[in-house]
């Protein structure tokens, strides 16, 4: 039975890759129907429009959603992010952003969890005596026992279905003292109904340390909404750059669609110039099969996109020389 997908291409090179997404999803006997969606900086510089309730109400009928990249430099900063991207998470309640790395020579492959609707994002905080000398910021981070949990027993269930049986807690929890305890407490409390998985704990900074210096040594790792924000973008550097780092934000309690999108941004300088990878977008493609139950046309894009990870040519020949292969 045909799925219907919500497609926003966005801005930059993001319509670029998801042509190529699309076009392997196809080869790969995935039957879709999809709906095109206008939204990102070039709609904001339109007319203002980021995102409507009748889009969001719109979506919940859906299968899953697929992204290819939004923002632009003449749209100020967090409107976009906070409007649409935000937002989708939020209204949608993808609380499960996981974002997997394999090594180009097969040395390492591990799966970040990072909690996507609460901690630094979530919102909270405000201007005093803004746009004077005795200016004040504050930005809370939220973190709710509900919140941390699920995401933590998600993580817990994925780490129980892959070979190495291993999960790695990582925040900060000798600063962060509250919401570190709040994630520490949770964890451990977790770990006692899953004792066929072991646990590790690591503080960010030493994350990032191990994350250059010994990937292999990850299985799988649960943090929260910054942590992972930017472990994970360091993590595409380490397994053979951004323009392979797919992802998705789930719901895995299946109340809405899930959303699914490269990890790299719209790259507007390389737009039009056939120079954008599109292996992330394919790879995020993959993700999204899986999840609509697809698992073997999925696999089937993840050996292909193995198999020409190393192929030079145009965003079109990428994404055909994957086609072919599928």
């Amino acid at each position: 039975m045909s799925k219907i997908i919500g497609v926003i291409g966005g801005d930059g090179i993001g319509p670029e890759v998801l042509t190529e997404g699309l076009k392997v999803l196809d080869a790969a006997g995935v039957e879709l129907d999809t709906v095109s969606y206008d939204l990102g900086g070039d709609r904001y510089l339109r007319d203002a429009t980021v995102l409507t309730d009748a889009i969001v109400q719109e979506w919940r009928g859906l299968d899953a959603l697929y992204l290819g990249a939004v923002g632009t430099p003449d749209v100020p900063p967090g409107v976009i992010e906070r409007g649409l991207l935000l937002r989708m998470r939020f209204e949608l309640d993808l609380y499960v952003n996981r974002r997997p790395f394999h090594a180009p020579d097969d040395s390492f492959d591990f799966e970040v969890i990072r909690e996507n609707t609460e901690g630094s994002y979530a919102g909270e905080g405000g201007f005093l005596r803004k746009n004077t000398p005795a200016e004040i910021a504050t930005q809370g981070s939220v973190n709710t026992r509900f919140g941390v949990e699920r995401c933590i027993r998600y993580a817990f269930d994925l780490a129980r279905s892959r070979p190495g049986r291993h999960l790695t807690l990582v925040h900060k929890t000798n600063v962060l003292t509250f919401a570190g305890d709040l994630w520490q407490r949770t964890f451990n409390e977790v770990a006692t109904e899953y004792t066929d998985v072991a646990t590790a704990y690591n503080h960010v900074d030493a994350a990032c340390i191990y994350f250059v210096q010994d990937p292999k040594s990850y299985d799988v790792i649960v943090t929260d909404n910054l942590f992972g924000d930017i472990l994970t973008d360091l993590g595409g550097a380490v397994s053979g750059g951004i323009g392979l780092a797919a992802s998705a934000n789930l719901n895995p309690d299946r109340t809405g669609p899930s959303m699914f999108e490269p990890v790299h941004g719209s790259a507007p300088d390389i737009v039009g110039t056939g120079k954008a990878n599109p292996i992330a977008a394919i790879l995020s493609a993959a993700m999204m099969a899986e999840f609509l139950g697809e698992a073997s046309a999925a696999s089937r894009i993840r050996e292909a996109c193995a198999e020409v990870k190393n192929h030079q040519g145009t965003t079109t020949e990428i994404g055909d020389a994957i086609a072919e292969r599928v």
